[in-house]
Parts: C-alpha cells; structure tokens; sequence
C-alpha cells in the first residue's frame, strides 16, 4: 500500500490524521473510517473503501494508492468529489491517476504529509 506524500483528510479526522494512517497501516480496527485510492478499474477515477476491508489477510492491499482518508461514507464521497475537482482545477482533466502519480514521483521525499480539506 502506498500513501500519497500530500494526503488529503477530511475535517472529522483532521486532529487525528496520523493515528488514522497508523491504524490503517496496522490493521487496527476502526468503525466508520474510509479510505480513498486511485481505482483498480481503468474505467473509473477513485474508489472508497471502508477500512475495516483492509484489515483482511488477503486483501490485495499492494496494488493501493492511498489519496484520501475520511470518517463516514458520505464524507469520503465529497472528499473524493473534492480530489477530482483539484486535479480538474490544475490540469483542466481528469486524469486523477496520472496526476498523483507524477506529483508523487516529483514531490521532495519529507515523509508523509497531511492536506486537509473543507
């Protein structure tokens, strides 16, 4: 699984953001919490999945690019829709993939940080 160096994180985690990525990271349980990839499906731009699926050994979690994490499936769906628009915004497209993948490749390594939105 790999984060995106620029997360975004919703308003409700904002204060608590890395604890989140941890518990996320160590397959520590969490009610309610969802995280926001680039698709596994060409044809489509994000998917949303609540994190108590990443808690199963054979998730196929290796092909994940984390960009999002939010409380509430409602919440992650705006976020997502936010995402999407940010990238729309910089490029004039909506190649959400290629987007983070290039900025990724091409934002100095400081570790992880954190973009709230809202």
């Amino acid at each position: 699984m790999t984060w995106y160096k620029e997360f975004y994180a919703g308003e409700s985690i904002a204060g608590k953001k890395d604890r989140v990525k941890w518990k996320i990271r160590h397959r520590v349980g969490q009610i309610d919490i969802y995280v926001i990839t680039l698709s596994s499906h060409p044809g489509n731009l994000l998917d949303i999945i609540p994190s108590w699926e990443l808690m199963q050994k054979y998730y196929p979690k290796s092909e994940l690019f984390v960009v999002g994490v939010d409380k509430g499936y409602e919440n992650a769906m705006e976020l997502a829709g936010a995402i999407v628009m940010d990238v729309y915004r910089e490029t004039g497209d909506f190649k959400v993939r290629d987007y983070f993948l290039e900025k990724q490749k091409t934002s100095p390594e400081k570790g992880s940080r954190w973009k709230s939105c809202f």
